[in-house]
């Protein structure tokens, strides 16, 4: 299974804020774009859904700067990329030209069964695991000067 560029950015992000901890420096989305070497506008998507999700809280002004909630510190990596990715199967075997073999078919079987132990593995893991020391390298591109 391959993740879409839009679950890596907000994977990424939400590392790169949980690295941060709840009293690090302030990170804008511009600066999460830098040093996950993405657009601005494509890592500002994420966000906004990030946010939607109750994972990230923006907040503007001087003071501001983007924010991991405690959700999003303890969320699970399977029930975000779940909700990032939506349910979909890992191929399409229906819809406007379904697969001759659907009928007989023992791969779909095996490739659910195969999504639900990606799922399954994941969901051992929270996003504050991911950036728990040592994490020196990841603490490293957070803070460092763009």
């Amino acid at each position: 299974m391959q993740l879409t560029r839009f679950s890596d950015l907000a994977l990424r992000a939400m590392m790169l804020l949980a690295a941060a901890g709840p009293d690090g420096p302030r990170m804008t989305t511009g600066a999460i774009a830098v040093r996950v070497n993405a657009s601005e506008h494509h890592v500002a998507k994420a966000i906004t859904r990030l946010v939607g999700l109750g994972c990230v809280r923006a907040q503007r002004g001087r003071t501001g700067g983007l924010f991991l909630t405690d959700t999003g510190r303890s969320i699970s990596v399977g029930h975000l990329i779940r909700q990032l990715e939506g349910d979909r199967e890992v191929v399409e075997c229906v819809g406007d030209q379904p697969c001759p073999l659907l009928a007989a078919c023992r791969l779909r079987h095996a490739l659910a069964v195969a999504k639900e132990a990606f799922y399954g593995e994941l969901d051992r893991h929270t996003i504050d695991d991911l950036a728990a020391s040592p994490t020196i390298p990841l603490a490293m591109v957070a803070f460092r000067s763009p």
